[in-house]
């Protein structure tokens, strides 16, 4: 069985020749862009040729995939096979070719298959357990707001460049959730200072873009860990991005109730990991949730949902007042 492959791992592991088949999934585009560069590379360095396959429709002819991949044994030319998935749907007979092509490795070729972000049902499938079975596996997990800054020291100590602590604080506030941007912001440094400069907070002030990028599973998690700072820079560049409260308020009222349920639960007797398929407490919501439940009491959970409601007639226009305005306090005193 193939372990899975660390993206770290994949610059090693390329200068030792190509594995049959890579598969390359997760949300973080620009590190999957970054994977599938490493492996190109290397391929054309040894003489691969490329070919490249796009399946947007149902209809996409996977037969003639599997011949026209099959051939390039026939002609001793090794040959680099690129199938790319943008929507995760295989279909029956994809779903068979990708149990086909990790089970019967080609002949002079290696595979790679590039997904979107993969759920549960999809990754418990019969073609992904053959694929985890066979194949190279690269998750392209997003780097989280914890992990970001040693991700852009880590980045500029590759262009030989170092960066204070404050200034580094700043630099990830300005990026937070827009990883590809953060790269050229990096690129952007290189070029402006000389090997070994060490970054201010001043030269960050001056040079680097707020280019951050916020949704509502970064508000989840920063209002269930209890992160106020962060709540109120997140609701700031929702709000700034126009984004309309409907969704936040649903988000919001949903976690609401799945702590009052795993407080319930907690109460009971029950673990945290009991309920943990049942409250759908995955990711970072797995040690979020208990201790936002040990922070809220019942009573003002409940108190949260009644506001939610009434937010939620402010935004269909039954009752007065701003939604945004009484979103914020709600989501701020859920943070305390």
């Amino acid at each position: 069985m193939m372990a899975a492959m660390d993206f770290n791992q994949l610059s090693g592991s390329l200068k030792t020749g190509l594995r049959p088949i890579y598969v390359i999934h997760g949300e973080e585009e620009l590190l999957k862009i970054e994977a599938l560069e490493q492996i190109r590379a290397a391929a054309k360095s040894r003489g691969y040729l490329k070919e490249t396959y796009l399946v947007e429709q149902a209809q996409f002819d996977w037969q003639e995939l599997w011949a026209q991949a099959a051939s390039a044994g026939l002609f001793g030319d090794c040959k680099l096979l690129e199938i790319h998935i943008p929507n995760g749907k295989l279909g029956k007979q994809g779903s068979e070719m990708m149990q086909q092509f990790a089970e019967h490795p080609l002949t002079d070729t290696s595979v790679v298959i590039v997904l979107p972000k993969l759920d549960k049902t999809q990754l418990q499938s019969k073609w992904f357990a053959a694929l985890a079975k066979h194949a190279t596996i690269l998750e392209m997990k997003a780097v989280t707001m914890a992990a970001l800054p040693a991700w852009i020291r880590a980045r500029l100590q590759q262009h030989d460049l170092k960066i204070d602590a404050d200034a580094l604080a700043l630099f990830a506030q300005r990026v937070e959730g827009n990883l590809l941007a953060t790269k050229q912001e990096i690129d952007k440094l290189a070029l402006l200072y000389p090997s070994g400069y060490t970054i201010s907070l001043a030269d960050t002030e001056q040079t680097v873009a707020n280019v951050a990028r916020f949704d509502v599973f970064q508000l989840s998690g920063a209002w269930l860990g209890g992160d106020v700072q962060r709540v109120a820079r997140l609701l700031g560049g929702l709000e700034a991005e126009g984004d309309e409260p409907v969704l936040l308020v649903w988000a919001v009222a949903e976690d609401v109730r799945m702590l009052i349920r795993l407080a319930a639960a907690l109460k009971q007797g029950k673990t945290v990991q009991a309920v943990r398929n049942e409250l759908r407490l995955w990711g970072d919501k797995q040690t979020l949730a208990p201790k936002a439940v040990a922070r809220i009491s019942v009573t003002r959970l409940m108190a949260a949902l009644q506001e939610c409601a009434k937010i939620d007639r402010q935004i269909k226009g039954a009752t007065d007042g701003d939604a945004w305005a009484s979103l914020k306090h709600l989501v701020m005193n859920l943070a305390v």
